[in-house]
């Protein structure tokens, strides 16, 4: 019976035990699906009425501008994100104290508050110096949504960072410094670049989650793509009920599509690092070209010396017939 390190291989009666279990456990996920498609058939969710809505041009332009102000909002705060991330990342390794603790301390107070919050105080002190601020129409929420998601992700992507810095080996940076290179040379250079291809997939990774937090924005009714829906589920009524599972699965299935294609993004990225060439190519060795008569002895004269004969094994020449 072979074995692993972290566990034993299971025998004859555990594996009989595991598949009654495995099935057991699959029919009970069957059932409850089941159960849900029958109940939310018998509520007339799943009607062909309430699926029909999307035909509707004005529901189709709701869920395109919902979509639209959410990719906005994402590639503003993405970038800020990650931006403020290396900022925070570099202060955080400076040798400078008081540096390094105010960005530790920034750090460590925006992970521990939850998103929602921050979003929400920014919105109310917005709103309370909207006109000092000079905010018109909906900029209030886009900006405190930005400003949260921002604030937020780069902390956590400066948390990324710092840690790819520190896993470049250490006689890369001495080796910078022995070449003269300053620090700010020495990180911009040798140790960020390091880090951002060590760590692209764990940002990827957050700056999927910044898209899916995009969403929290219908908490100070910004009008991204799911305050569109939670408008339009509240605002349609079919057959007297409201749609709200057609709307929920079809802008589901939305983020679904959009985090699967900002991860195919990142794959793509990866691979093509992993596939570009980076540093000098060696030429391959020659053989040494030989300088015309510089073998050459010459006696004195100006002219080079006879050719001597081969000599035989007792010394003298060796003469041909």
């Amino acid at each position: 019976m072979s074995s692993s390190v972290l566990y034993d291989a299971p025998g004859p009666k555990a594996r009989i035990r595991n598949r009654i279990y495995t099935v057991a456990g699959s029919a009970a996920v069957l059932a409850l699906i089941a159960f849900g498609i029958y109940r939310l058939a018998d509520k007339g969710q799943l009607e062909p009425e309430m699926w029909d809505i999307f035909n509707n041009a004005g529901v189709r332009t709701k869920i395109r501008d919902g979509v639209l102000t959410t990719l906005q909002v994402f590639a503003a705060a993405a970038v800020l994100s990650v931006v403020l991330g290396v900022l925070l990342a570099v202060a955080r390794l400076s040798d400078h104290r008081p540096v390094r603790w105010l960005a530790t301390g920034f750090i460590e107070l925006f992970r521990a508050v939850p998103l929602l919050i921050t979003i929400y105080v920014l919105w109310v002190l917005f709103l309370t110096y909207k006109a000092d601020l000079g905010f018109i129409g909906e900029s209030t929420e886009y900006w405190a949504l930005v400003i949260g998601l921002t604030v937020y992700n780069g902390t956590v992507q400066a948390e990324v960072l710092r840690a790819g810095i520190n896993s470049v080996p250490k006689g890369q940076r001495e080796a910078a410094y022995a070449l003269g290179m300053s620090k700010t040379q020495v990180m911009t250079t040798v140790l960020l670049p390091q880090a951002v291809r060590a760590m692209l997939p764990t940002i990827i990774s957050q700056l999927v989650v910044t898209l899916k937090d995009t969403s929290l924005g219908y908490i100070i009714t910004y009008e991204e793509l799911l305050y569109a829906a939670r408008q339009m589920a509240s605002n349609i009524i079919v057959n007297g009920d409201n749609p709200y599972v057609p709307v929920i699965i079809v802008v589901g299935c939305i983020y679904v599509a959009m985090c699967l294609a900002l991860s195919s993004l990142a794959t793509w990225i990866e691979k093509r690092g992993r596939r570009a060439k980076t540093g000098i190519a060696v030429a391959a060795a020659a053989e040494p070209a030989e300088a015309p008569g510089v073998l050459d002895v010459t006696d004195g004269t100006g002219a080079a010396p006879a050719p001597r004969e081969p000599e035989g094994p007792d010394g003298p020449p060796v003469t041909k017939d």
